[in-house]
């Protein structure tokens, strides 16, 4: 029953993060029925709460692309992240490029984390977007941005999109619904520009599929159902034994 509650728990967690962008599924798997039998010897009477046979992973498989026409909106199309900064310095990496301008003009997501570039923080100053000289003849400022990465401002560079992939898959951590940090030892590599796409006015949507969760789900809630009728059984017999027992 902790197993299935295990399981209940991620699959609610990814059909409400069903629309989330870039969110990457979770899944968990059982192990095989000898490491289960060995927990139970780790902590005798503990081992329920603090060593069930149980692990989580996550499906890194890409999502669909929704086309919203906003020039800040990004989707990565093949491997890698996006990778951001909080103010504290903490970096993330994150398939979510659903990004904006701040007031200082950097590049930011809608909870401030800031989008890094090959030379920090990619910037779209305030000189530019007031100098009429740098936008050429007063033009409307015309953010775009390369599929190899490079942000121009009417045809000014003003810096790059650096994308990031993890050397291993598990050294990832996930610390919210779409961002991840790496353990201890975990590292990322950079991908090269001309390995992978930037699609400017796309989003990535989360890779859940909603119908086959809520079965999943149906299904775990019954074999839950199941597990608690077999208890109560249990636990009428033992009280019924046991009032024999005093009866005689």
């Amino acid at each position: 029953m902790v197993n299935q509650q295990t399981r209940l728990e991620v699959i609610s967690n990814n059909i409400a993060n069903a629309s989330t962008n870039g969110y990457k599924r979770a899944d968990v798997f059982t192990r095989n029925l000898i490491d289960a039998r060995a927990n139970f010897y780790n902590v005798p009477g503990e081992v329920e709460q603090n060593d069930p046979p149980v692990g989580s992973y996550y499906d890194f498989s890409k999502g669909s692309f929704q086309q919203t026409d906003n020039p800040l909106d990004l989707a990565i199309d093949g491997n890698g992240f996006f990778l951001l900064e909080d103010s504290e310095g903490k970096q993330f990496l994150s398939r979510n490029g659903e990004f904006r301008l701040s007031e200082d003009g950097t590049i930011i997501r809608n909870d401030g984390k800031v989008l890094m570039g090959d030379e920090g923080p990619i910037r779209v100053s305030n000189e530019y977007l007031s100098n009429s000289g740098l936008t050429q003849d007063g033009r409307s400022p015309n953010l775009r941005i390369a599929d190899t990465g490079e942000v121009y401002l009417n045809d000014v560079q003003v810096g790059k999109i650096s994308l990031y992939q993890p050397r291993n898959f598990q050294d990832l951590q996930r610390i919210s619904d779409g961002e991840f940090i790496l353990t201890a030892n975990g590292q990322a590599n950079q991908i090269a520009s001309d390995a992978v796409k930037i699609k400017q006015g796309w989003l990535e949507n989360s890779n859940v599929n909603v119908v086959s969760e809520m079965v999943q789900m149906i299904e775990l809630q019954r074999n839950f159902e199941a597990g608690s009728k077999v208890i109560q059984t249990n636990d009428q017999t033992l009280d019924q034994s046991i009032n024999l027992g005093r009866y005689y």
